[in-house]
């Protein structure tokens, strides 16, 4: 195989150097105390209502499409708020292992 031209050679050169500053420019900047705790929190109590509601949606439309109100709601409303909890947990469990 040949010689590399000189202007490939200046071309792969300023590639690298425009990849090296895109990847300075991509690592997120640190994260504050409060701003971290603001996300987690804002995060737990999202799995926890929508948990709740999407139970509570599903065991409406099962009673008014069998028509055995409120059993339905009852039953799903439970359910969604363990699933809710259960996402907490693992979400916490998560977070655990990445500060290890």
């Amino acid at each position: 195989m040949g010689k590399i031209p000189a202007d490939i050679k200046k071309l792969d050169e300023q590639i690298n150097r425009l990849k090296q500053k895109e990847k300075s420019h991509r690592q997120a900047p640190d994260e504050s105390e409060y701003a971290h705790a603001a996300k987690t929190g804002f995060r737990v109590g999202t799995e926890l209502v929508s948990g709740v509601i999407v139970g509570a949606a599903l065991g409406w439309l099962l009673d008014l499409w069998l028509n055995t109100q409120p059993w339905f709601l009852v039953i799903f409303l439970f359910f969604g708020g363990v699933a809710g909890f259960l996402n907490v947990y693992r979400f916490v469990r998560a977070e655990e292992t990445r500060e290890k």
